[in-house]
């Protein structure tokens, strides 16, 4: 059965569409970047909007995640021209994913001699309107890959561990952004900083958070906290929302998506919907809610 479309999805329909590009990009590794684009792309497919996934990491682990092995990836689509259409795999209701495996590594060196080789990916997705939302899984490294997602994407969203390299690995980013601005001539934005891996108990936890909200004030989100449903989902197959919909994780990542919807429906002149209050980070972490299980 096809989910029902969320009245804000609807509204969103009615207008021109004009996907929301956002990649999920952190040079550094381990942050959590494949988590986020999965639960941030099955969120939103939730709440009826049309989700296109795309696995740019040569590593491949959002096919991996989700069960796709086998199927036309992004290196055919880049390289060799495969139709675009033909490596859409429907996963999920409203949810789309382009896959991506170890041969994309070798990209790198074909894409190298294109004339603009900055701008391929944007060449073969432009032309897909038909989406709400594309989310962008990025590698952690600044490769030729991850330049023409820069240049296709609309803005950048964050995900960095709670640890003490936390704004090291976000200045990187943000330098990286200035430059596509600048070389790439590409108007890219930091749309959030999402802290991860977040553990209450830990003294560098509380530290990192504390630092990344005041540096990035209201663009650092709330922390998506530690937890084992989360590390699990994937040895399923499943998103944290079918793995456990009652779990912290998927609590704190359906956080994400309402973020991410109302970014959405500014975009569009819409009145984003209302969303109930969310508590001090502080205050999220050491209430244990009813219904909701570590």
């Amino acid at each position: 059965m096809v989910a029902k479309r969320s009245v804000a999805a609807q509204e969103s329909k009615n207008t021109v569409r004009d996907p929301f590009r956002i990649a999920v990009l952190n040079q550094k590794g381990g942050t959590g970047k494949t988590t986020t684009s999965i639960s941030l792309a099955a969120g939103l497919a939730m709440k009826g909007y049309e989700v296109l996934l795309v696995d740019a990491d040569p590593q491949g682990n959002v096919g991996a995640s989700l069960g796709i092995a086998g199927r036309t990836s992004l290196y055919h689509v880049l390289i060799e021209n495969a139709p675009v259409e033909n490596a859409f795999v429907p996963i999920r209701d409203n949810l789309h994913v382009l896959p991506a495996d170890d041969s994309l590594a070798a990209a790198e060196i074909k894409l190298a001699k294109h004339p603009s080789r900055a701008n391929v990916l944007k060449g073969k997705l432009d032309k897909f309107t038909n989406y709400d939302f594309v989310i962008v899984d990025c590698g952690p490294s600044l490769s030729l890959i991850n330049q023409n997602v820069l240049c296709f994407a609309d803005e950048v969203l964050v995900p960095v561990s709670c640890d003490y390299l936390a704004l090291i690995g976000v200045k990187q980013v943000l330098k990286t952004i200035k430059n596509v601005n600048r070389y790439l001539q590409h108007p890219l934005t930091l749309s959030g900083v999402l802290p991860t891996q977040y553990d209450q108990r830990a003294r560098i936890c509380k530290d990192a958070l504390k630092a990344l909200q005041d540096h990035f004030k209201e663009k650092c989100l709330p922390p998506i906290r530690s937890n084992t449903r989360l590390k699990e989902a994937p040895s399923h197959k499943k998103t944290i929302f079918e793995h456990d919909a009652r779990s912290y994780g998927a609590a704190d990542y359906m956080q994400v998506v309402a973020w991410a919807i109302e970014k959405h429906m500014m975009r569009h002149g819409l009145r984003p919907p209302e969303q109930p209050e969310v508590a001090p980070a502080e205050e999220v972490v050491t209430t244990v809610t009813q219904g909701v299980r570590a």
